[in-house]
């Protein structure tokens, strides 16, 4: 999978390595406690799955510019925030196989450095006058909010429909995927249509992208450092399992819910067998490559080129990588 997503980079090698170094002088600070913990966070560096979109996309719609780097590190700066959030959120001592940063400095300092990467990401919109770019990534900012919050409701219940998933999942990490790419159309002064599909490519990507997510919890193959059955445990209700419970018996339906409400790792691979057996793996992956598909019907409307290459076996990565 490393190799693919080297491949992948190779058409804006450069610009991924200028924005690297952009991103660093960014979050630079003059509190030494701050310095220490984003120097932690590059150094563990990630697949940067947005800001690749938003090079790419505006690579193949125009020509790179200041503004470009500059919105591939604002989107970037939020995506850190969130995932530091998420882990206080979730109690989480891991991150990309690595100590998560409420791990070592413990929960009061990671929610601040979170708001610290927040805070320079508006700044970062506002110094440069973005304001078209900061009008997305607030309401993005907000709606990611609004979701968290609705899905820790929905799961003391235990009544997400496949309705509210999708609802919850466009929020949650579509959303950022479709701003990358919506910024990044809007970078090189691209035309409202063009900005608008763009979007709508992000949003089908960004899907696809975190039902793979979910169905990593059901594998215990995957290499993404995160055991099986991690959202069963904290009473995430996701796609393969929703549709189990639609159609398993009633029976079936009543145990297995009583097991998620009283969750014990005893029981974890009876409900994963439960999703097995009521086709919710099949379902999602079906699910999956079909807004793989419909992200991918949208690139050809756009001439052929490397870059237009590059996006599509980026779409394919999404769904197929083990990480």
């Amino acid at each position: 999978m490393k190799i693919i997503l080297e491949k992948i980079k190779i058409p804006i090698k450069k610009e991924i390595q200028k924005f690297e170094k952009q991103f660093i002088n960014i979050i630079k600070s003059n509190v030494t406690l701050i310095d220490k913990i984003t120097h932690y966070i590059t150094h563990r560096k990630g697949k940067l799955i947005r800001p690749i979109f938003v090079f790419l996309i505006a690579k193949m719609l125009g020509t790179i510019q200041k503004k470009t780097y500059h919105t591939a590190c604002l989107i970037e700066l939020i995506h850190t925030a969130t995932l530091i959030h998420d882990d206080v959120i979730d109690n989480s001592n891991l991150r990309r196989g690595s100590f998560s940063i409420n791990a070592i400095w413990k929960n009061k300092i990671a929610v601040l450095a979170g708001d610290y990467l927040l805070s320079k990401s508006l700044l970062l919109a506002t110094n440069n006058n973005y304001y078209d770019l900061l009008q997305i990534i607030c309401k993005t900012i907000k709606n990611m909010s609004e979701v968290e919050l609705l899905q820790i409701e929905k799961s003391k219940n235990l009544d997400i429909t496949e309705k509210i998933y999708n609802q919850i999942i466009y929020h949650k990490t579509a959303s950022l995927i479709a701003a990358s790419c919506e910024c990044g159309a809007l970078s090189v002064n691209t035309d409202k249509k063009t900005v608008l599909k763009m979007r709508q490519f992000g949003i089908f990507i960004g899907i696809a992208f975190q039902i793979k997510d979910d169905l990593f919890d059901y594998d215990s193959q995957n290499f993404t450092g995160k055991p099986t059955g991690i959202d069963l445990k904290e009473k995430k209700i996701t796609l393969p399992l929703i549709h189990a419970l639609e159609k398993a018996s009633k029976k079936d339906k009543k145990w297995i819910l009583y097991f998620i409400k009283n969750y014990d790792e005893k029981k974890k691979y009876e409900i994963i067998n439960f999703v097995k057996k009521y086709g919710g793996l099949e379902y999602a992956t079906k699910k999956m490559i079909k807004f793989r598909d419909e992200a991918i019907k949208i690139l050809d409307f756009y001439p052929k080129n490397e870059i237009k290459k590059t996006l599509k076996i980026m779409a394919n990565f999404i769904v197929e990588r083990n990480q």
